[in-house]
């Protein structure tokens, strides 16, 4: 498993946080996702996410699902931010 911290903006923050399409996107790929707003009030947002592997992960942002669901969302894709928690050292 790989955790992910994931930054961006949305158009409408209540919109982003109602939308099932994050659980019918990430769930079936085996994916959990924590979510995240600003308390600044402003459109950015965050996620942590469990996924299986970075392939499983880079091939789902790449599907028209994923596109689908962004643009549902309102995500705003020039804006998100990955962040790849490293392999611990031995």
């Amino acid at each position: 498993m790989a955790t992910l911290l994931i930054f961006h903006e949305v158009d409408d923050v209540d919109h982003w946080l109602s939308s099932p399409r994050r659980q019918e996107l990430f769930g079936p790929m085996g994916m959990t996702v924590r979510t995240f707003v600003d308390p600044g009030k402003t459109n950015r947002v965050g996620l942590i996410v469990e996924v299986p592997d970075m392939d499983t992960f880079q091939r789902m942002m790449e599907s028209e699902a994923a596109a689908d669901a962004m643009k549902f969302d309102g995500v705003r894709p020039d804006t998100i931010l990955v962040l790849v928690e490293p392999e611990p050292s031995v």
